[in-house]
């Protein structure tokens, strides 16, 4: 094999606590110039079997561990990304293409997702249930305790290569269960990174592996009745595919989204577009919650449109590894091809491009569309894009059905101080949350994070996370009389 000169290195998979060097090798390739940042070894059925058994081994080892042991770990896993922090960003940026300053907000962010963690380990509480409710069970109570599931598998997309990775390790250490990662395969070097790190801080070497592998290969961690729950983001056609094969094994699943945003004519109409402008074009817009409609009342439509234009003019796209840079290319070359196609659809059925517009390459200027009808692409599809299309209306009440008129339901955003309209949106838009005042980008990691219809089921955020990734385990006691 000719030897590639890359940034990042030859990386193994992690399997049995070591990197394994199994002989098959891809290339990671930078998404901004097309350049090898690293080789990454992929595993086979046989590694993906020695990986599902060990976890199963582990377990026995993981579910003893006490609450203080998991927490010092996670402590340990936290302070080491930390400590890592400027090499783990550039790895996000050269492999995913994310700017670099964003890159090390996502490293802070997965920082703080194992603090939380590490906190959580401690609240993994139960609870005393009276059973004493019918005559004849006098002294009857039960302890209810949540206890580990088993081997989890987590499969994660590009996009947040270390902390969306981070929601499904950390809770998975926190509750005591074995993890198994597959990587998307665009982004592997920040997973693997991350998995020196947990070893390196005392978790279980067959506790933990990461295996870069194709699809096919991939089968048993999905089908395999020995994981005990799939953890997936990514695309709704994947992710309910995967769900459809898993067998008995528990699924979450979080699968995108349409994200809608209202500005009602009573909003801080320059905030609104100071955070729209943000929640639209950050990472180009490859993030589940962008902005992606955004619906202003006709009383502010121009001023909206004055406010927010600008701001995005003054984005500065280019080398990810540029400090100036805020928005970098789209993942790949195909993905840019399509943004270009349902833009021309878009245009075609009568939509006006307000900035942008054009690419070079991968890379897209940030784009502002206005009118775009509600059937085009990128009004309802996931557009995963720097794309963003404008409405008018004037009753907010049809604002809030057509902010819920999608097959998506993750998140929304809301700018009003009305609470009667916050009120309507709250019971009336089908989504896993609104945010008022702000723009449906908006996560923090100890949050209740996750959608519903075509966006998926089950919930991220430490708290919530661990509770799918335990059981509830019941013990009864009937407390005789003496004599």
């Amino acid at each position: 094999m000719a030897i590639v000169q890359t940034q990042l290195g030859e990386l193994g998979i992690v399997l049995g606590g070591k990197q394994v060097e199994t002989g098959e090798t891809v290339e990671v390739r930078s998404p901004f110039d097309g350049t090898p940042v690293a080789v990454v070894h992929r595993a086979g059925p046989e590694e993906v079997e020695r990986a599902i058994a060990g976890a199963v081994e582990a377990f026995e080892t993981t579910r003893r561990l006490p609450s203080w042991r998991r927490e010092q770990i996670l402590e340990a896993i936290s302070a080491g990304i930390a400590a890592r922090r400027e090499e783990l960003a550039r790895t996000i940026a050269l492999e995913a293409g994310k700017p670099i300053r964003t890159a090390r907000v996502e490293v802070d962010r997965a920082v703080f997702t194992f603090q939380i963690a590490a906190e959580e380990a401690k609240r993994i509480y139960g609870e005393i249930v009276p059973l004493d409710w019918l005559p004849g069970n006098e002294g009857r109570t039960a302890q209810i305790r949540r206890v580990p599931l088993g081997p989890i598998v987590g499969i994660s997309p590009f996009n947040f290569p270390l902390n969306l990775v981070a929601h499904k390790v950390a809770p998975a250490l926190a509750a005591g269960n074995p993890i198994l990662l597959r990587p998307a395969s665009q982004t592997p070097v920040s997973s693997l990174r991350l998995a020196e790190i947990v070893l390196e801080a005392g978790w279980p070497e067959d506790a933990i592996a990461v295996l870069p592998c194709s699809t096919d290969t991939a089968r048993p961690l999905v089908e395999d009745d020995r994981i005990k729950l799939l953890t997936f983001t990514g695309s709704p056609v994947v992710g309910w595919g995967l769900k459809g094969r898993a067998g008995r094994k528990r699924v979450t699943l979080e699968l995108g989204g349409n994200a809608a945003v209202i500005v009602n004519d009573d909003a801080d109409v320059a905030y609104a577009a100071e955070r729209v402008a943000w929640g639209g074009f950050a990472y180009a817009g490859q993030t589940c919650i962008s902005v992606q409609r955004v619906l202003v009342h006709d009383a502010v439509y121009d001023e909206f449109v004055g406010e927010l234009v600008p701001r995005v003019e003054a984005l500065k796209v280019g080398d990810p590894l540029d400090e100036e840079t805020d928005l970098g290319p789209l993942i790949d070359q195909a993905n840019a091809e399509r943004v270009e196609e349902w833009l021309d659809e878009a245009r075609s059925a009568g939509a006006a491009v307000l900035t942008g517009g054009e690419r070079e390459g991968s890379v897209w200027r940030p784009t502002v569309l206005a009118d775009a009808p509600e059937d085009v692409r990128v009004s309802c599809e996931e557009v995963f894009a720097p794309v963003v299309g404008l409405t008018r209306f004037s009753d907010v009440q049809e604002a809030i059905d057509a902010a819920g008129r999608s097959e998506f339901g993750l998140q929304a955003g809301l700018f009003t101080n009305d609470l009667r309209v916050v009120s309507d949106a709250f019971d009336r838009i089908d989504v896993g949350g609104l945010m008022v005042n702000d723009v449906p980008t908006f996560r923090i990691d100890h949050m209740p994070y996750g959608g519903v219809k075509s966006s998926g089921f089950g919930r991220e955020g430490l708290r919530y996370a661990i509770e799918e990734m335990t059981e509830l385990k019941l013990l009864a006691t009937n407390e005789r009389p003496v004599g």
